[in-house]
């Protein structure tokens, strides 16, 4: 006999329902070729192996080739909003027009090739598992955590563990100028971990065979 869900669990699954019957509002076509061109200002933190911010704390910055490219458009549109508060990152998506980040998505989603996630993630231990049940992580962001059941949520396995850290956090903060993340389902979700919790789940999920990679390009094209 199925456990009924839980509220959370039953917040979560409604979310991403609308955002599969609905999805992102309608964009421009991508051009890889043209979002290769426009990827100069990206490459000198994301096209560096290693490559670390100091804002909000020193943390490696995120492996995006290989990320579907709805979440690429998602996350630069949530910049220009301002309801991602980087502030760096909000510049430069503030920079961008609609084809801009439309070319630069599907540049960066291709730039990974022949690379796919196991079908299922690695098995967790016991205190992860109860982590990740509580979060319900897996209805989101799929059983391999590299197939969201929308792709306009990240792939987050393989992903640099002080990264998902910072970003966990990030979701908890509220009435910050140039902190924090307007996600009322991740808040929600994040606010339930202790630091400690967070940093079970980012190290869990950094360990896990993904399909993100952080691959140099030349300056000179």
């Amino acid at each position: 006999m199925n456990k009924p869900l839980s509220p959370l669990l039953k917040t979560v699954v409604a979310s991403a329902t609308v955002a599969l019957s609905f999805g992102a509002a309608a964009q421009a076509t991508g051009d890889v070729k043209a979002g290769e061109s426009k990827a100069a200002m990206c490459i000198g933190c994301h096209g560096i192996p290693g490559y670390q911010n100091s804002f909000p704390e020193i943390h490696k910055v995120p492996k995006i080739s290989g990320q579907s490219d709805k979440f690429i458009v998602s996350a630069l549109v949530a910049y220009q909003k301002g309801e991602r508060k980087h502030p760096s990152m909000r510049g430069i998506a503030g920079s961008l027009s609609e084809q801009d980040i439309a070319d630069l998505a599907a540049f960066y989603a291709g730039h990974n090739p022949g690379v796919t996630a196991p079908e299922t993630a690695k098995e967790p231990s016991a205190a992860v598992k109860a982590l990740l049940d509580k979060g319900a992580c897996m209805s989101c962001h799929g059983a391999n955590f590299s197939k969201p059941v929308d792709p306009s949520y990240p792939k987050v396995a393989g992903q640099h563990a002080d990264y998902l850290y910072v970003a966990l956090k990030a979701y908890t903060v509220e009435g910050n100028q140039v902190v924090g993340r307007a996600n009322p389902i991740m808040g929600g979700i994040a606010k339930q971990f202790t630091l400690a919790e967070m940093k079970q789940l980012a190290n869990y999920l950094s360990t896990l065979d993904g399909e993100l990679a952080t691959k140099p390009q030349s300056r000179f094209r």
